[in-house]
């Protein structure tokens, strides 16, 4: 598992080195990197979500315990981040960055090894844990920026934010899609698997580009906050409540897996959107990358069942 680990999460880190070198030499112009960001969060992130639920072959997995246990970890999490908010020494739109940091996961590093460790039928446990965890901690972290972000919302706001959501839309439909049985048209699945394979790399592009290490100092204390309640907080509740649904062996390591997983690169995407703090989003996301080379293996050797 180690070893898978790091094979995963190595390209992250290099890509997300490659953007912060490309924007520090100015290989590409100032206005290159915004525009980026709004494509991987409107067209290629929410080509990669309804590809992924659209086409999943779920069978007989046990889809509702597994999902049940993830939000219901993820909701406890939540909770306790903001609990913890006057410890965490941030401002409101900082503290939105923790949050994201504490609650979002990385599919393409969840996806390489669930489906390395299991194979066809790894890439339908990633299906069920995008389908319960993407529309969860979108909807989450939409509340948390009403709240904290720069940009204050009314609950009119609030909900709209929520239903429009490009994220949340996109995997509630591709689960519709795939309940209803429809096949995606002749020309369409690959188009959309292709869109979905750029999402990653350009998105961890726009992480890299955006560090800025002068002010990793004044970071140091949200960025260990929002990797403690992600590396370790997460993988703990998620072991309960694995225990607690009743989940067999394989579901319950897939559910810790994905709940060990450092951060998404779409965080960041959206601390830019919504009003976050996005340069220090950009920096927990590279460094609990690092990070999770560690405790990633370590979580799933002392909690995995079996």
């Amino acid at each position: 598992m180690t070893v898978a680990a790091l094979n995963a999460l190595a390209p992250v880190v290099l890509l997300i080195g490659l953007g912060h070198f490309l924007k520090r030499c100015r290989a590409l112009d100032e206005a290159f990197w915004p525009q980026a960001e709004r494509i991987c969060y409107f067209v290629l992130l929410p080509a990669l979500f309804f590809h992924g639920t659209a086409t999943a072959e779920i069978g007989e997995l046990p889809a509702g315990r597994l999902s049940v246990a993830l939000i219901a970890s993820t909701l406890v999490l939540s909770a306790l981040i903001v609990a913890a908010r006057p410890l965490i020494r941030t401002d409101g739109a900082g503290f939105t960055s923790v949050f994201q940091g504490g609650i979002r996961f990385n599919n393409y590093i969840g996806l390489m090894l669930v489906s390395g460790m299991l194979g066809v039928r790894g890439v339908a446990y990633a299906a069920i844990c995008n389908a319960a965890l993407v529309p969860t901690v979108n909807v989450l972290s939409v509340l948390v920026f009403a709240r904290y972000g720069e940009v204050r919302l009314s609950p009119l706001q609030v909900l709209w934010q929520s239903v429009t959501n490009p994220l949340v839309l996109a995997c509630l439909g591709g689960l519709a899609f795939h309940m209803l049985g429809f096949a995606l048209p002749f020309g369409v699945e690959p188009a959309m698997k292709a869109l979905g394979g750029a999402a990653l790399p350009l998105g961890l592009l726009c992480v890299g580009a955006a560090l800025r290490f002068s002010g990793v100092r004044g970071w140091a204390s949200p960025i260990f906050a929002s990797s403690l309640f992600k590396l370790a907080a997460a993988p703990a509740l998620t072991f309960l409540a694995a225990r607690l649904f009743g989940l067999p062996s394989t579901p319950a390591t897939v559910a810790l897996l994905y709940q060990s997983l450092p951060t998404a690169s779409s965080a960041y995407i959206q601390a830019r959107q919504l009003g976050g703090d996005a340069p220090l989003m950009a920096g927990i996301t590279a460094a609990q990358t690092i990070m999770a080379a560690a405790t990633l293996p370590l979580a799933l050797g002392l909690l995995a069942p079996g």
